[in-house]
């Protein structure tokens, strides 16, 4: 990858605000850099993230954390089966004032700055649908009524892959409202004992230390940044790329086998809108002031990994979506 390239003094604030938020999470969840760099960029592109892992991995302490230090409100609703759409976007109740019995809107755990929506997969699809117009428009209509989110508004929903009892997949609409789809693994051997000492000195920890903690992040950092990335350059040719990606996916035929016999449905427009939104934040978070291919191929596949439907023969073979992927970045050429 090229040298980077200032963004000069008048844009470095907002900047040094994101890199001491991401060193600040880093401290506290360990081992998964990964999904720290994915919260940042689903911030900066204004989209909304499906995480999956196994249990115990950090999914639910990492989006606390980072609520903890961004001054952002912070909800979380643990979906079942007998949740009710209700209970997340909110309702209308009855209640008795001076003037007479009239209705409200008491609003629900969604109107915050970040939703963790915990085992989204368990609920029903009635309940999974409550969500769907908040992430796509930034607002829910109850009653008739639009009530607007918050200008910082993420969804950051989690699954646990191995447990199937159950659960409801995620039909492929909603998937589709996901700006990525965060996978993570074990972390290894060092950062594992490290995990350990910091959990040991964590409940070591005294009422007056945790007092002197650091001032969380302001929201507006969030809100500078996200207008910086709209100035982040992106040429034809880095353009050209992300829709040769995208067309590698809906036409996997024009590169034969096995990509032709892999993909049955490929990523819609909404993939090229996450490339191109995810690339610049990631550009701009390596302090670049354009996009190289690279930026591209750093997200593609949390981008592009639920987007697509695999074939029969693929799926009996255990061929996965990255696996797809991998053969698609190896496939398409980077002018």
């Amino acid at each position: 990858m090229a040298a980077p390239v200032s963004q000069g003094a008048g844009t470095s604030s907002a900047r040094e605000g994101l890199l001491d938020l991401r060193t600040r999470i880093g401290k506290s969840v360990l081992g998964q850099d990964h999904l720290v760099e994915s919260m940042l960029i689903g911030l900066l592109a204004n989209g909304n993230l499906l995480i999956e892992s196994l249990p115990g991995l950090a999914k639910t302490r990492a989006v606390k954390t980072l609520a903890k230090h961004l001054a952002a409100d912070l909800s979380r609703v643990q979906f079942t089966p007998d949740l009710l759409p209700s209970d997340v976007t909110g309702a209308e109740i009855y209640v008795q004032t001076d003037k007479g019995g009239q209705f409200e809107f008491q609003k629900g755990p969604i109107f915050a700055n970040l939703l963790l929506a915990d085992e989204i997969n368990r609920a029903p699809a009635k309940v999974q649908s409550a969500l769907l117009e908040a992430m796509e428009e930034r607002q829910v209509t109850v009653a008739g009524k639009t009530y607007k989110m918050p200008d910082l508004f993420m969804v950051l929903a989690t699954e646990n892959p191995i447990e199937q009892e159950g659960t409801y997949s995620l039909p492929e609409a909603q998937l589709d409202r996901f700006l990525m789809h965060v996978v993570i693994t074990y972390p290894d051997e060092a950062v594992e004992g490290e995990i350990i000492k910091l959990n040991r000195a964590e409940n070591a920890q005294k009422p007056k230390d945790r007092a002197a903690e650091l001032p969380p992040i302001p929201q507006q950092a969030i809100l500078d940044a996200r207008g910086e990335i709209d100035g982040i350059f992106v040429s034809d040719l880095a353009q050209k790329y992300v829709v040769d990606v995208i067309y590698a996916t809906r036409f996997p035929d024009r590169y034969g086998d096995p990509l032709a016999k892999w993909i049955q449905v490929g990523a819609s427009p909404r993939g090229s809108l996450a490339l191109d939104r995810c690339a610049r934040a990631r550009a701009w978070l390596d302090e670049y002031e354009f996009v190289t291919p690279d930026h591209v191929r750093a997200v593609v596949h949390d981008c592009l990994r639920h987007r697509l439907i695999l074939s029969y023969e693929a799926v009996s073979q255990g061929v996965t979506p990255d696996q797809v992927i991998d053969k698609i970045t190896e496939l398409v050429a980077a002018a």
